[in-house]
């Protein structure tokens, strides 16, 4: 698992209940072991089974196997160098209901067909560290429990309640006012007071090349835009997603 499979087939599709993913990183595995993740098996530098990863197989049920080996064998059986020296892959949960995800949520992130999986974590940082309540994803964009996007988001994806959503519109039956962050010709400005006096708010977020598709800014509440200097018309759209939930938060 560690070396033979791709992350699709590790995600298997086909069958969730034997889903696993992989996170990397001691500090990352702790807080994963810490929201309930369920390990599989530990693969370790061998100088981490007394070191970096010691509290970690002390807390792994008996019946867990721990594989070790020198950096280099390491390295050619995943394909990488770790950068933490340390893996660990766990059970995949099941997906949350959409319902349950937003049902005491007042600030929520909707990722709109983002595949970059650093743009992913980062945005899952983002949101942990400035109160969004929850993070929502298209079934089109990246999975967050693949590996690098676990580890960019610093294990903020066991921290922060998301779930898949087929279209932002769906948010509205909830009761959220949705927030296209697009450049348009109707575009308010993302410091408008009538914004933060929304009880609840979805920000939809979209890629940084397309933007997000017409048919979706149409059908939200609102279409924003970061007030820019210099010229500069757009930000990385996880640089963008800081701003607006900073802008945005609960106060």
């Amino acid at each position: 698992m560690f070396g033979s499979l791709t992350e699709a087939q590790l995600r298997r599709r086909d069958n969730p209940d034997e889903g696993i993913f992989i996170v990397e990183s001691p500090k990352v595995i702790r807080v994963a072991l810490s929201a309930g993740m369920q390990p599989v098996a530990l693969l370790c530098e061998r100088r981490h089974i007394t070191g970096d990863a010691a509290d970690i197989i002390s807390q792994l049920p008996d019946s867990t196997p721990v594989y070790t080996g020198e950096r280099d064998v390491l390295a050619r059986l995943t394909g990488y160098t770790l950068t933490r020296g340390v893996l660990c892959a766990m059970r995949r949960p099941q997906p949350l209901p959409l319902e349950e995800v937003c049902r005491n949520a007042r600030r929520v992130v909707v990722i709109h067909s983002v595949c970059d999986t650093t743009n992913i974590g980062a945005i899952f940082r983002s949101a942990a560290a400035l109160g969004i309540d929850a993070v929502l994803l298209t079934p089109d964009s990246c999975d967050p429990l693949n590996r690098r996007a676990v580890r960019v988001s610093m294990g903020t994806v066991f921290q922060v309640p998301w779930t898949w959503v087929d279209t932002p519109a769906h948010l509205q039956s909830l009761g959220f006012k949705t927030v296209a962050m697009a450049l348009t010709d109707r575009s308010i400005p993302l410091d408008d007071p009538q914004l933060k006096a929304e009880p609840r708010l979805a920000l939809v977020m979209g890629t940084e090349g397309d933007g997000l598709p017409h048919s979706t800014i149409d059908a939200c509440d609102y279409t924003v835009r970061i007030p820019m200097q210099h010229g500069v018309d757009s930000l990385n759209v996880a640089a963008a997603a800081a701003v607006a939930c900073w802008e945005l938060r609960t106060r």
